[in-house]
C-alpha cells in the first residue's frame, strides 16, 4: 500500500451531481453545501468559478478544477451575470438523502439551449471525505487547484461524457467510479506538475529506499518496527535510512509511524464503538493502552476516550514547515494566493 493509495481510499464518489445538457447564458449555479472536495470539468464552452473569499477564475473547455471545502463556490457564465443563482448540492453532501443525482441538463437555470452555440456543459462531482486518514490528503491541497486539458485524465473524461449522456441500468455506480478515476488522475497530475511543491510524502514515495520504507509502514503499521528492522527490510544501513527518511519526509521514521498510527486509531475509535481503548491500542501496534493513550494525546491533543466521546478533531502538531500554501456573488478578500495551473 503506497501512501497516496492509503490516503485517498476514504475519498469515494457516492451521491454526485452530474449535468450534461448545455447551459445557455445567462446562468449561475451556486454550490452551497461546502463539501470537503468538489471536482468540476468543463466539457464544452467556458465559464467562471467564483470561490467564496477568493477572486474569480476562468475555466475553459476540458479544464478540471478541484475545490477544497468548507467554503462554498459558484459557476457562472460570466462575471456580473444577470442570472439568478440556482442553489445546488443538497444531494451531494447527503447521499443518504437521495444518492447520485443524475440530471440530464440543468434546464431550470433559465435560458434556452437552442442550437448550443455559446453554451457550456459541466461535469460536477462532490466528495464526502470520511475519517482522519483522508483528511491528511486534503491537508496537502490548496483551496483551489486546476489541471489543463491534454493530460492523463482526458481519456477518463471522454468516458464520463459518454456515460453522463446515457441512462442505463447501473449508471450511478459507473458514474461514481469514473469520477473517482478522474479525481485520482487529476491529483496525480497536479502533484507532478513542473515546478510544483508536492507534499513530502508524495516525492518520497519515488525514492528506492524511503519509498519502500513508507510502503512497509503503511502495509504493516502495527508491526513492532525499529529503525534497524526497517533498515533491514529496505536493504540499507540504519544510519542511511534514518538520514534519507528525515531528509525526504521531514521527520524520523518512527515519528512518522507514530503519527500514522494515531491517524488510524482516530478512525478506529470513531468506527468501532464497541471496541475498548486497549483493543484499539493493540490494533495499531501498542501492547500497553496507557502508552497508546499518552501518544494519542500528545499527537491529537485529546485522550482517546475524549476523542470518541466528543468527536473532536484536533489537528496534528506539524512535523515541519507546511507543505501547501495557506489558504462575485461573494466578496473577495484582498491578496489571496494564486490558483496553481498545470500545463501539459
Amino acid at each position: 500500500m503506497d501512501v497516496f493509495s492509503d490516503l485517498i481510499r476514504g475519498v469515494r464518489a457516492h451521491g454526485s451531481l452530474f449535468g450534461s445538457s448545455p447551459l445557455s447564458p445567462p446562468w449561475a449555479l451556486h454550490f452551497v453545501d461546502g463539501v470537503p472536495l468538489t471536482l468540476c470539468t468543463v466539457l464544452t464552452g467556458a465559464c467562471w468559478i467564483v470561490p467564496e473569499h477568493r477572486p474569480p477564475e476562468p475555466l475553459r473547455a476540458r479544464e478540471t478544477i478541484v475545490v477544497r471545502g468548507p467554503a462554498t463556490f459558484a459557476f457562472v457564465d460570466e462575471i456580473g451575470t444577470r442570472a439568478e443563482p440556482i442553489a445546488y448540492g443538497e444531494h451531494c453532501a447527503t447521499p443518504e438523502r437521495g444518492g447520485t443525482r443524475h440530471r440530464r441538463g440543468w434546464n431550470d437555470c433559465g435560458g434556452d439551449a437552442g442550437d448550443g452555440r455559446g453554451a457550456t456543459a459541466l461535469i460536477v462531482g462532490a466528495y464526502p471525505v470520511r475519517g482522519e486518514i483522508s483528511r491528511r490528503l486534503l491537508d496537502a491541497l490548496p483551496v483551489v487547484l486546476r489541471v489543463d486539458a491534454g493530460g492523463t485524465a482526458d481519456p477518463v473524461l471522454d468516458h464520463l461524457a459518454a456515460k453522463v449522456a446515457a441512462d442505463t441500468p447501473g449508471q450511478r455506480v459507473v458514474l461514481d467510479r469514473l469520477l473517482d478515476w478522474m479525481l485520482v488522475c487529476t491529483l496525480r497530475e497536479w502533484f507532478d506538475r513542473p515546478g510544483g511543491e508536492p507534499p513530502a510524502w508524495w516525492a518520497a514515495q519515488r525514492d528506492p529506499v524511503v519509498g519502500d520504507a513508507l510502503r512497509l509502514l503503511h502495509a504493516e503499521p502495527a508491526a513492532p518496527w525499529t529503525v534497524s528492522s526497517l533498515a533491514d527490510r529496505t536493504g540499507v544501513s540504519r544510519s542511511t535510512l534514518a538520514k534519507r527518511f528525515a531528509d525526504l519526509v521531514g521527520e524520523p521514521p518512527l515519528t512518522y509511524l507514530t503519527r500514522w498510527r494515531m491517524t488510524l486509531a482516530a478512525d478506529l475509535l470513531a468506527e468501532r464503538e464497541a471496541a475498548t481503548v486497549a483493543e484499539i491500542a493493540r490494533a495499531v501496534g501498542y501492547s500497553d493502552p496507557f502508552a497508546f493513550s499518552a501518544a494519542f494525546k500528545r499527537i491529537r491533543g485529546v485522550s482517546p476516550s475524549e476523542f470518541r466521546r466528543t468527536g473532536t478533531v484536533v489537528p496534528e502538531r506539524p512535523a515541519g514547515p507546511p507543505s501547501r500554501p495557506p489558504g462575485a456573488m461573494l466578496p473577495v478578500i484582498p491578496a489571496p494566493p494564486p490558483v496553481v495551473r498545470v500545463r501539459s
